[in-house]
């Protein structure tokens, strides 16, 4: 199983990167349920409101040619069909780091024999130097 998540894994990170709409739309289950904290706001949404979130976002930046900064920290196996990835999100846009980047957490689970993204919990709006004293601290290890 873990071979499996390994590869589709990889596919799911460069479907991000490359702004694939079609590649998030695929992996995301129907079942999906997700809790974002920005500040003290807190917002839950599914299916619907992640794919048309993910649809505006990839519009908007690709049009203002940005790139994303993705950092994998962890991967963990939380039951024989269920896996956490724990990873950064931040952009680069005009050749800049923007100030903010996100802390996903998200679980995916075999579903009717491939891997889907049924649970999210994101911290958004941190301080891009979170994320990149977390890649310093890593690569002293």
């Amino acid at each position: 199983m873990r071979e499996t998540f390994d590869q589709f894994y990889k596919e799911y990170i460069k479907s991000w990167r490359n702004f694939s709409i079609k590649g998030i739309e695929d992996v995301i289950s129907s079942k999906y349920t997700a809790r974002e904290i920005r500040g003290k706001d807190v917002y839950d949404f599914g299916y619907e409101e992640s794919i048309d979130g993910w649809n505006h976002a990839f519009k908007e930046l690709g049009e203002k040619r940005a790139v994303w900064i993705l950092k994998e920290d962890v991967i963990l196996p939380l039951k024989d069909d269920e896996v956490m990835a724990i990873l950064w999100a931040s952009l680069i846009v005009n050749d800049k780091p923007i100030e903010t980047a996100s802390l996903f957490f998200q679980t995916f689970s075999w579903e009717n024999d491939s891997w889907k993204l049924v649970r999210s919990y994101i911290e958004a709006g941190l301080s891009i130097e979170k994320m990149l004293s977390i890649e310093i601290t890593s690569k002293e290890r």
